[in-house]
């Protein structure tokens, strides 16, 4: 069994309920932080800002490790939507540009920001619509035009 550093009280009574449940489940699989984020899409560093506090899980991470568990899926994101509505988002702010060089991809709240923006449902279904559209115009119409037209007679 781990032996976890305690909670900091800085952070809301939902959210170190939250770590704390994560915590104890960690320790029930007896996992290592390397081998836990072998086993799934979050890196050592990652999962050890989480178990810490330090940093809020996302919900795939809390429902990575429910699956690695072996335990029921519904429990530990219900209280991830209880701590999401009290974890300080955005409240230490790090040093550095405001928004990501033009070569790397977005990161923290500009990926939040980048992926609200991004169209869902409808709207990507229209967006794909007229993306093939587009390509039909762009592609088909100067083919078949070729085709029909005559060459010139020499």
């Amino acid at each position: 069994m781990t032996r976890w550093r305690p909670l900091p009280d800085v952070r809301p009574r939902e959210a170190r309920h939250l770590v704390e449940q994560l915590r104890a489940l960690k320790d029930r699989t007896g996992l290592s932080l390397t081998e836990l984020a072998r086993r799934t899409a979050y890196s050592k560093s990652s999962w050890q800002r989480y178990l810490s506090g330090a940093k809020q899980p996302p919900r795939g991470a809390v429902q990575a490790l429910c699956r690695m568990a072996g335990t029921e899926q519904v429990r530990l994101p219900a209280l991830w939507d209880l701590a999401d509505r009290t974890w300080p988002h955005g409240a230490a702010v790090a040093a550095g540009p405001a928004e990501p060089v033009a070569d790397e991809p977005p990161t923290g709240a500009a990926y939040r920001r980048w992926r609200a923006a991004a169209p869902t449902g409808a709207a990507y279904r229209r967006w794909r619509a007229a993306a093939l559209v587009s390509f039909g115009v762009i592609v088909v119409l100067p083919a078949w035009l070729l085709w029909v037209l005559p060459v010139g007679s020499g």
